[in-house]
């Protein structure tokens, strides 16, 4: 399984938080923090590419197509707090080895950037 990921900048955070919001139930996550960069101004920093994503593209707001990706956002904390980490992408990883080989890439990269707390985003079907 390859997992390739292109990091652009390496940020300097304070204390970071990471917050993940990969699509599922109702794309409840990935709403969520698409709202999260937008309204926060979050600056990309690195996409991640997997052999395990789908094998799809999916139709942009222009027309155009993307493919499966996954990237990592963050924001200063203008108030000097914990700054933000956020993971978002447009697919998950399809299979178990492949959401294992993908999560355990992002802990090694959060934990390199100091971060020492998660939060993953979801919605939950009654």
């Amino acid at each position: 399984m390859v997992v390739a990921i292109q990091v652009f900048e390496k940020p300097k955070l304070k204390n970071p938080v990471l917050i993940e919001g990969l699509p599922g139930i109702g794309f409840v996550a990935n709403i969520a923090t698409l709202h999260l960069i937008r309204e926060l101004k979050a600056t990309r920093f690195a996409e991640i590419h997997c052999a395990a994503f789908q094998d799809l593209a999916v139709t942009t707001e222009n027309g155009g197509t993307r493919a499966p990706i996954n990237e990592l956002y963050y924001c200063k904390n203008p108030d000097g707090g914990r700054d933000l980490i956020i993971w978002y992408g447009n697919t998950q990883a399809l299979t178990t080895f492949g959401q294992y080989e993908l999560c355990g890439r992002m802990l090694d990269i959060a934990q390199d950037l100091g971060c020492r707390l998660l939060i993953t985003l979801g919605g939950f079907r009654q």
